[in-house]
């Protein structure tokens, strides 16, 4: 199924995956219109968008996702959603209260207005994390989705992320304004890498004010299996084209599927390295800390952030989750996604790592002298 003369909303349009998706959508579909929502669109992105525009017709629509008034207007006359955006938080930084609003509640808010709007059809981008790891550690090797895995999310962001894709998911088939049905299906990527990852960023500026050495946080034996961003653009308008195809809509909607790509299973912080190396980067060959002591002292520091919470709120650099998270072997299959929605990879490892790496070459001479004049 094609695209061709429908009216999309993406969601998160100015972010990482959204300003690739959008692009992907101009560059393969020939869709009426594309609007993109988020909170602020610049200028210069609609200008990059131009050269692969053609007829399509991109309609920039700035507001707050928690307005249900400015939703419904971003959506009337639409009838796909790409509800790309939410608030990333895996430092619990951000206030609960703050990240329901966007992430549940915008989700929510969302929804109704595409059966107010009488929108066809939903695709949510949800994340790997609504699975776990738990806080025992325990591994899953190329799990699929009938994996059965017991976690008590701790985070904020997974919690949230979770009910998100639950309420999406439970929307399925809710009859529409015009009587018609509305489908919806979630993707839950793993870590998404690529041109734009702040993460990425992060990495290699602390790589850089340790004269070049990657800080170690994962063990290697912590195997995970990182996604190219361009190949989690591509799930979604695969699934777009499944639920727009009244033959798949059916047994795709209410679902989720995991997303991954064939880039090799690998630990967070080796990963990190592999796409550095080439820039000159090492990688400390263990743990900055014993796992033991880590795990002690994150204990302490959220005991000692959690008594000062009345007063103030004191976010410490690490937390017991995110040590879990980083030193858990946790890799999820592809193949329900290639089976059920025509998903293939579009780049391969060795393009991705490439066009990474090319990109964090071009951001590393401004990196370095940000970092030299503090």
């Amino acid at each position: 199924m094609s695209l061709r003369g429908e009216a999309c909303v993406v969601t998160g349009a100015a972010g990482f995956l959204g300003q690739r998706l959008v692009r992907l959508l101009l560059e393969e579909e020939q869709a009426a219109e594309i609007r993109l929502l988020d909170r602020r669109v610049r200028p210069q992105l609609l200008e990059a968008l131009e050269d692969v525009r053609g007829d399509t017709q991109l309609s920039v629509f700035e507001g707050d996702i928690r307005d249900g008034e400015f939703l419904r207007k971003s959506c009337r006359g639409a009838s796909i959603v790409f509800h790309v955006a939410s608030i990333i938080d895996v430092k619990d930084a951000v206030e609960y209260g703050e990240i329901h609003g966007v992430n549940v509640k915008g989700t929510q808010l969302l929804l109704e207005a595409c059966v107010q709007e009488n929108v066809a059809s939903f695709i949510y981008t949800s994340t790997i994390e609504v699975m776990g790891p738990n806080a025992r550690g325990e591994p899953v090797v190329n799990g699929d989705e009938d994996t059965a895995y017991e976690c008590a999310l701790k985070f904020a962001y997974s919690k949230t992320k979770k009910e998100a894709e639950r309420r999406t998911l439970q929307a399925h088939g809710e009859l529409l304004r015009n009587g018609g049905r509305l489908a919806t299906c979630a993707l839950r990527p793993m870590y998404i890498y690529g041109e734009g990852c702040r993460f990425l960023l992060g990495h290699m500026a602390d790589g850089v004010r340790n004269k070049d050495v990657l800080l170690r946080m994962s063990r290697p034996e912590a195997r995970v299996n990182p996604v190219y961003v361009g190949n989690v653009a591509a799930a979604h308008l695969q699934a777009a084209r499944g639920l727009q195809d009244p033959q798949k809509r059916n047994a795709i909607g209410g679902k989720f599927y995991f997303v991954s790509d064939d880039t090799p299973l690998v630990s967070y912080s080796d990963f990190n390295h592999a796409v550095m190396a080439p820039l000159g980067f090492r990688v400390q060959e263990r743990l900055m800390y014993p796992l033991w002591l880590l795990y002690s002292f994150c204990f302490l520091m959220e005991v000692l952030c959690g008594a000062l919470r009345p007063l103030v709120r004191v976010v410490p650099p690490l937390s017991r989750q995110l040590v879990t998270m980083l030193n858990t072997p946790f890799s999820f299959s592809y193949q329900r996604a290639r089976r059920d929605l025509g998903y293939a990879p579009r780049y391969t490892w060795e393009e991705a790592r490439r066009r990474t790496t090319e990109w964090l070459a071009s951001e590393l001479p401004a990196e370095r002298q940000r970092i030299r004049a503090k």
